[in-house]
């Protein structure tokens, strides 16, 4: 059954909108935990490049009371997708448990060595920092990996994925994740431009420059591949009159870079652009590049075979969980919102939270 009369047959009100507004909850939550844990991911990316230990934990006290909160939002995208499209659920977990298993573990390491390093001396204490950097790398080039094999598809045979457990390794998977380590330490360096001031704050102001030619970089490259790739999640970009009106997605992305690299030059203090800046338009690119892949694979979840409505468990079972989402989603906003409030401004280099 092809994606338009899977539409036709789901036409019919709840069982066409629920897939819809669970595929928008799945797209907030992943975005939200991208933005937010993005940043301490890339801290830890970032961590090689400090001066000495002391920087290091500067670095990583600017997270510390908020970084666990922000791992929240990957549960909500796990849940969800397991709650109200079960077959995709199973498909990526089946076909993708290598780099997910790599992300998990990449995750847990990264939290472990957060902890331990404030605790251990000497020798211990450079461990645990290499592990916290390592964890991150591994969890950010995972995550690359597991988006770059949904959107270039899955081989798959009779409804069930036929690739071995290599069949998602390619040029276009190494491609993305490293194109998402050089992004979440964008992101990094934007926070760091936020939080700090003096030495450290000047040192951040010098990796974002480079940083956003990197992203730029591996964007146009992605964005050249995507068209040739199987799932032809692209397409549509280039059907018709499509380009016009899909337009103002990568020119508002050049726009965003333009000023994200004006708004992070070196200089002296007076001379600078407001300390927030760098930050919040490292969060509009991300945002923009969100919302050109979802704009190219839609009506699709695991392209180019499983649509949002082929996917989707029954109306019953979405509608009784979205029922427990519209009270458990302001609070975790809340939350989120409360606790970035309670922590805002400069940390200090002496600052610390352990």
């Amino acid at each position: 059954m092809n994606p338009a009369d899977l539409v036709l047959t789901a036409a019919d009100g709840t069982a066409f909108w629920l897939p819809v507004a669970w595929l928008g909850v799945i797209g907030f939550g992943v975005l939200m935990y991208v933005l937010l844990d993005g940043f301490v991911l890339g801290l830890g990316i970032l961590a090689p490049l400090s001066k000495d230990s002391d920087q290091l934990d500067h670095m990583m006290n600017t997270a510390a009371p908020i970084w666990d909160g922000n791992e929240t939002w990957l549960v909500l995208g796990g849940a969800g997708l397991m709650a109200a499209f079960p077959k995709a659920y199973a498909l990526v977990l089946s076909s993708l448990y290598l780099p997910v298993l790599a992300m998990l573990l990449g995750l847990i390491f990264r939290g472990v060595a957060f902890e331990f390093r404030f605790k251990g001396r000497g020798i211990a204490r450079r461990a645990w920092g290499a592990a916290f950097s390592l964890g991150s790398l591994v969890a950010a080039f995972s995550q690359g990996v597991i988006l770059a094999a949904l959107v270039q598809g899955l081989p798959m045979e009779g409804g069930h994925y036929s690739g071995g457990v290599w069949g998602w390794f390619s040029p276009f998977a190494v491609m993305t994740g490293l194109a998402l380590v050089c992004g979440y330490a964008l992101l990094g360096a934007g926070w760091l431009i936020l939080k700090t001031d003096g030495a450290l704050h000047q040192q951040a102001r010098g990796w974002a420059r480079p940083l956003v030619v990197a992203v730029l970089g591996f964007m146009g490259l992605v964005s050249w591949a995507l068209p040739y790739l199987d799932s032809r999640v692209m397409a549509r970009w280039f059907e018709g009159s499509n380009v016009w009106w899909l337009a103002p997605v990568p020119v508002m992305t050049l726009a965003v870079a333009w000023w994200l690299w004006r708004d992070a030059a070196l200089g002296p203090r007076q001379a600078r652009p407001h300390d927030a800046r760098p930050f919040l338009w490292t969060l509009a690119l991300f945002a923009l590049g969100f919302a050109g892949l979802l704009l190219g694979i839609w009506p699709y979840l695991v392209p180019p075979h499983l649509t949002i409505w082929g996917a989707a468990s029954p109306p019953e079972s979405q509608g009784f969980v979205m029922w427990g989402l519209v009270f458990l989603l302001p609070l975790i906003l809340g939350y989120t919102g409360w606790s970035y409030r309670v922590f805002r401004g400069k940390v200090a280099a002496d600052a610390g939270y352990h």
